[in-house]
């Protein structure tokens, strides 16, 4: 299965659901074509919400902290929301989890964006 993008609005948050696998080839890429779009189109406050990626492996990573860049670079925020076990483990062993702003409530991160 690759990966499934889901993006929702709520107020001035742009939510991207993301389900399945971002690997190498189609789930990456398909990640990172949703996310510039949304850039490109003034979207500042983007919130991933990985609670049902099963997997994602170094390219996905990549990823991620390319996607964290465009957006920053853009004068926008980008958070993750809900990580399963297995990718905020990735985070903390790649040392990345300090660079993402990461939520466990869709609530709280809603909040959060200034």
């Amino acid at each position: 299965m690759s990966v499934k993008l889901n993006t929702r609005q709520i107020g001035d948050v742009s939510v991207v659901d993301v389900a399945g696998r971002i690997t190498l080839g189609e789930g990456s890429s398909a990640l990172r074509d949703t996310l510039r779009e949304m850039v490109s189109k003034g979207q500042k406050k983007i919130l991933l919400n990985l609670g049902e990626v099963s997997y994602i492996d170094s390219s996905g990573i990549g990823e991620l902290v390319s996607a964290f860049t465009t957006v920053t670079n853009g004068g926008g925020q980008l958070k993750l929301l809900n990580l399963t076990k297995r990718v905020k483990d990735l985070l903390q062993i790649t040392k990345l989890y300090t660079v993402f702003d990461v939520h466990d409530s869709e609530v709280s991160a809603i909040r959060s964006f200034v």
